[in-house]
């Protein structure tokens, strides 16, 4: 239970998803690791182009220190605790043109967007991040000049608030939104 409640009727699972940090450090499965990027695979994108590609490291793995080493001090301090850290990248171009594709932003947070759905259905945290170093990481992991890094993830179980460092345990709660007031317009912007 959250404690968040919708203005409006809609699935729980959207309400219910939040960025935890606290994570057990027990391992994700594979099999859970796939649905999440099935989830992701089915994410809309402009001309169908899916520009999202995920790399990872679970950790117990021998690429776990690459990631972990690419995370800002502060995600070190929590990410520790997790099962796996992924990094979501994006094309820029298009596959039919070679152009520049616009929102291939946009259509990677869908791809993130169902991947977190997807985590909360299977009772796992997927915390996004934005803190890690965006440079280092492509030629640490050798992404190609045509593909953005563009957020890590830390995916695990989730565990008690009291397991992470001092400084975090308030924050560790669902946070609230924006009214629909604030968001949603009819007709031109307000000024």
């Amino acid at each position: 239970m959250t404690h968040r409640i919708p203005e409006n009727p809609v699935a729980s699972l959207i309400v219910d998803r939040w960025s935890s940090r606290a994570m057990t450090g027990e391992t994700v499965t594979h099999a859970h690791l796939l649905s999440l990027f099935e989830a992701a695979r089915w994410a809309p994108s402009a001309f169908n182009n899916q520009p999202w590609r995920f790399l990872y490291a679970h950790r117990d793995s021998v690429h776990w220190p690459l990631f972990f080493d690419l995370l800002g001090e502060f995600n070190q301090s929590w990410c520790k605790n997790a099962g796996v850290l992924i990094l979501l990248v994006a094309k820029t171009t298009f596959d039919h043109s070679g152009n520049s594709a616009r929102l291939y932003a946009f259509d990677a947070g869908a791809a993130w967007e169902n991947l977190a759905i997807e985590a909360t259905n299977l009772a796992l945290v997927a915390h996004p991040m934005e803190g890690f170093d965006h440079i280092k990481a492509k030629p640490a992991l050798n992404i190609p000049e045509n593909y953005d890094p563009m957020i890590m993830i830390a995916v695990g179980h989730k565990a008690a608030a009291e397991t992470l460092p001092e400084s975090l345990r308030e924050r560790e709660k669902p946070s609230q939104r924006k009214s629909l007031a604030e968001l949603a317009f009819s007709g031109p912007f307000p000024v």
